[in-house]
């Protein structure tokens, strides 16, 4: 395995829409879901999307961390999703706290669907799909929003909350 380089805010490949992947079971897919791993594990991220690692393929890997949900029950260790549908259930919205490895340093309030369907692609190429509530909600709908070229500032509605980490915590 390897780590791989982070596209940072400015890099074209971010703003593409990514095309979607052929054969999940693919040697070098399944290279790229491993490096992926290691990459977001190395970063301390949620999640990270193959745009971020200068690949235009509909696939990320994410995780629930333990520290961002009430219940321990409701982590999830890191899985990859490959070519996500992530589709809205009902109209009820949140206010997520984000960042992002593509955008180091900065945070922002960004309303998102409270509660998603989602389905996919595992790295076995198996049918996955399921509901989502809360921070796994929000990191679906995050990295999905890479696959579709879109950054977390083009969400923003209130840029009161817009800024470096350690102005926000203040």
């Amino acid at each position: 395995m390897a780590l791989l380089k982070i596209a940072r805010m400015g890099n074209p490949v971010l703003h593409q829409v990514a095309q979607a992947v052929s054969d999940p079971k693919a040697p070098e897919i399944q290279s790229l879901i491993a490096d992926m791993m290691e990459t977001m594990a190395d970063a301390r991220g949620a999640g990270l999307a193959a745009p971020q690692v200068h690949q235009l393929l509909r696939l990320f890997v994410y995780h629930v961390p333990t520290n961002r949900v009430a219940n321990p029950e409701d982590a999830l260790l890191p899985r990859v999703l490959i070519n996500p549908e992530i589709t809205p259930v009902g109209d009820e919205m949140i206010i997520c706290s984000e960042g992002c490895l593509s955008i180091p340093g900065l945070r922002a309030d960004v309303p998102r669907y409270a509660h998603v369907h989602y389905s996919g692609l595992d790295e076995n190429g198996d049918v996955v799909e399921g509901e989502a509530t809360g921070f796994h909600a929000n990191v679906l709908q995050h990295e999905n929003d890479h696959l579709n070229g879109i950054l977390y500032p083009q969400r923003i509605t209130d840029f009161n909350r817009f800024g470096y980490v350690e102005e926000i915590l203040r």
